[in-house]
Parts: structure tokens; C-alpha cells; sequence
């Protein structure tokens, strides 16, 4: 059975997403969140981690979890009830945790926007949506009809897009963040695109667009997020040589 450092596969994706350098939300705590013995045999990845994609992950018999959205947001004590089943299971079951949340979104190779983009067909893409003192996003300069886009995205994450048509039926600046970036609808404006893509938004975001001149479309936070810890946990299969498998928990948000 092939096996990994744990020490060494986190120590690779602190370097590589720049984990401690790349500012984010004080409650993402970015990299390792639970440690096991210090040996990887299997990966699996994830964008939640919670109870469900915990004994997922066990039933995958995997040894290390990657997800997008870690553990802790927010107050985590006591751990009680399902908080308390929570940790037993990874403890008992010898398996670490790895998050990653802004480091991956804006990685220009393995992060959701660029995996996204790249899903899209969206070329000559530059940095875009400035947040946390940097670009987390990315936008692309291009003609192209937006319910051409709009079946693009279907396809892409497997779901039917929420459409705002506030803008012109012929993209032609077009913005990607994926998640939860609905409600900064002016900032994307603002950045100069006529097309955002993005997971989700307020109700309150359809009168917005409306007003701006904005196309809006909501590929879901769960299906626009599973990009990152995909092409990550491959990027780590090829590398250290342990398999990988994807786990679909998906939320339907």
C-alpha cells in the first residue's frame, strides 16, 4: 500500500496555496484543523466537512479530508452531542482535515475561479474582485451570448443556474467568484464587468442587478465550490502517489 507524509503533503499545500500569507476571514483557519499518526494512504476531498462528509470520508476509507469549508466558523465548544460524534469519528478513525478557503479560491491554477473559468471556456483572464487585500476572483474580456454562458455553466456544475438578466444579452466583460459573493453585486460592477458569475445571493440582489445593468448568474455555492478541492486532491494524488476520491455531499445552496 502506497503511503505519504502527512507533515510533508500539508507542508506542499501550505507552499503552494500560501496558506500563511494569503489574508482571509479570521474564523477560516486555513491548513491543518486535526491531525492523524503522520502517514497519508488515501485522500479524499470535499467542499464541507461536517458529521456527513466525516464518515463519508471513513466509509472511503481515506485518511485525510480536504475540504474548502473546515470545522471551525465560528464558535465550535462545547463539543457535545453531534460535535462530540464529530471529533470521536476522527480520531478513532485516524483521519486528518485540511482546509483551505481563500488560498484556494484565488489559486491561479487549482482554485475554484480558475477551474471554473477554465470549465466556462473563459480565456485571457485577469485578476478580479479585490477583497482581503487581494484579487480572490478572475474576469474575462470576450463576446459571447449569455444564454450561451448560461448552458455553460449548467454543464459545468451539473445544476440549473439562477438567472438575474439585468444586463446585456451579449456578454462581453465577464466576472467569476464562486461561493457566496452575491452581496457584492457593486463591488463586481464597480470593477468594470456586465456579467457575474457567482453561487449565491439575497433575494434583494435581483433589483440590484436590474437597476446596475448587471447579468447575475448563480451556479450554487456547494456546485461553483467543488472545483478547488477536486483539482487540489489531485494535485496531491499525482504527487505523493496515494489515490484520491471526490465525495459528492451536495447541498442544493
Amino acid at each position: 500500500m502506497a503511503k505519504a507524509s502527512l507533515k510533508k503533503i500539508v507542508n506542499y499545500c501550505d507552499q503552494i496555496l500560501r496558506t500563511n500569507e494569503v489574508q482571509d476571514y479570521e474564523r477560516a483557519a486555513n491548513g491543518l484543523q486535526v491531525e492523524n499518526d503522520g502517514s497519508v494512504t488515501r485522500i479524499a476531498a470535499t467542499v464541507d466537512a461536517s458529521l456527513a462528509t466525516v464518515k463519508l470520508a471513513i466509509a472511503a476509507k481515506a485518511d485525510l479530508l480536504i475540504v474548502h469549508h473546515g470545522l471551525f466558523w465560528g464558535q465550535t465548544h462545547p463539543w457535545t452531542g453531534k460535535r462530540y460524534e464529530l471529533v470521536m469519528l476522527l480520531l478513532e478513525n485516524n483521519l486528518a482535515v485540511y482546509s483551505s478557503h481563500l488560498p484556494l479560491d484565488l489559486h491561479p491554477k487549482l482554485g475554484n475561479n480558475a477551474q471554473l473559468c477554465s470549465a466556462l471556456r473563459l480565456k485571457r483572464l485577469k485578476p478580479f474582485f479585490f477583497s482581503h487585500g487581494q484579487h480572490i476572483g478572475f474576469r474575462s474580456d470576450t463576446a459571447l451570448d449569455r444564454d450561451v454562458l448560461v448552458g455553460r455553466l449548467g454543464t459545468a456544475t451539473a445544476s440549473t443556474p439562477r438567472v438575474i438578466p439585468g444586463g446585456p444579452k451579449q456578454c462581453r466583460r465577464i466576472g467569476v467568484v464562486t461561493g457566496g459573493a452575491g452581496e457584492d453585486l457593486k463591488k463586481a460592477a464597480q470593477e468594470g464587468v456586465d456579467t457575474f458569475i457567482t453561487g449565491e445571493g439575497p433575494h434583494w440582489t435581483y433589483a440590484l442587478a436590474e437597476e446596475m445593468g448587471l447579468n447575475v448568474l448563480y451556479g450554487g455555492h456547494y456546485a461553483t465550490e467543488t472545483f478547488g478541492v477536486k483539482a487540489l486532491a489531485q494535485e496531491l494524488s499525482r504527487n505523493f502517489e496515494v489515490p484520491s476520491v471526490f465525495l459528492e455531499h451536495p447541498t442544493g445552496l
